[in-house]
């Protein structure tokens, strides 16, 4: 595991509240391997989903620099960076965001749509996963007609499409029960290892942080 993946380096980010300055982020350095599982915990409002969109690209630091496999992004544009999420990082939150008047299998394609490529190019992909999440049987079955578990399956399969390289995850089990939310865990784990995908998860859940590679607490702006 010599390859570093994502590497962060004294990352600072605070916020405005009137005239008062709140410190999120103080100086945080942060390194994932490809195929690493990290688990990052902390209280509500501590700054875990900060540090998540940050190293997403969807949020910038106020200071520090963030590299991808040796490639600086801090500092690029958007449309550059937009490109850098689209082929090499997969996103998957507490709720799906499924597009309700889509199929499963239409879902799971539309990030390879958006990237310019054909139905006929991104189909066999986007049925392959949802096969191996275990929906190969409700490929046709739009948002509304799946279970909490599924809709969330169908979720992770649309951030894997791309093959991306990162899953950021925040709370992806939070909105699920106990047994839908190991079943998306178990899945997780299981891409992990097949596919080298590293996977940084913002959780509450201490029984699954502590079941993966790593578990780093946000607290008082740094990460330990």
């Amino acid at each position: 595991m010599n390859e570093i993946l994502i590497q962060a380096t004294a990352l600072t980010k605070t916020f405005r509240s009137g005239h008062e300055a709140i410190p999120v982020l103080k100086s945080v350095d942060f390194t994932v391997h490809p195929g690493e599982m990290t688990a990052i915990v902390g209280a509500s409002g501590s700054g875990k989903t900060t540090l998540l969109q940050i190293l997403g690209t969807l949020d910038a630091p106020d200071s520090g620099q963030l590299f991808f496999r040796g490639m600086e992004l801090t500092g690029r544009s958007e449309s550059e960076l937009a490109e850098h999420r689209n082929r090499h990082i997969g996103f998957i939150f507490q709720f799906h965001h499924l597009l309700p008047e889509f199929t499963a299998l239409e879902n799971v394609m539309m990030p390879g749509l958006i990237h310019g490529r054909s139905r006929s190019a991104i189909r066999p992909r986007a049925r392959q996963l949802l096969e191996r999440v275990g929906l190969g049987e409700r490929l046709d079955h739009r948002s509304g007609e799946l279970s909490g578990g599924e809709q969330q399956r169908v979720a992770l399969a649309r951030a894997l499409v791309m093959e991306p390289a990162l899953l950021l995850a925040d709370e992806p089990t939070g909105n699920l029960d106990s047994t839908s939310g190991n079943r998306v865990f178990a899945l997780l784990k299981e891409l992990s290892a097949s596919l080298k995908l590293a996977v940084i998860m913002v959780t509450h859940n201490m029984e699954l942080a502590h079941a993966m590679d790593r578990c780093l607490t946000l607290a008082d702006g740094h990460l330990q």
